[in-house]
């Protein structure tokens, strides 16, 4: 008989990284360690700023992507993300006096 579909318990233990569905939760909690940004750190402190961080880089991706296609070209440049971030009243107060960098980082 074929098995039900629907609720169905994991036999397995997850991850945090798992759980949360996020990609870079161990990477962000391993840099907030490292950097000695506060003397106690709580164990969802990572997860929520891993979330914070793919939120904002998925809305500027968004909308240079839109800026992109209004300008009838293809592919996201530097120069557009700063366009996107420009444009947008909460992303451009939010990153207020932050300089986005338009060299490439070298390839290895």
């Amino acid at each position: 008989m074929p098995r039900e579909r629907g609720c169905q318990r994991s036999s397995g233990r997850h991850s945090r990284t798992a759980r949360a569905e996020l990609s870079s939760m161990s990477h962000t909690e391993r840099l907030l360690w490292e950097g000695h940004y506060a003397q106690c750190l709580s164990s969802s402190a990572p997860i929520f700023l891993a979330a914070i961080m793919q939120h904002l880089t998925a809305k500027v991706l968004e909308l240079a992507g839109n800026v992109a296609q209004n300008s009838g070209q293809r592919h996201i440049t530097p120069e557009l993300a700063v366009m996107a971030v420009h444009h947008s009243t909460l992303l451009n107060s939010s990153f207020g006096m932050t300089t986005i960098s338009l060299v490439a980082p070298a390839r290895h």
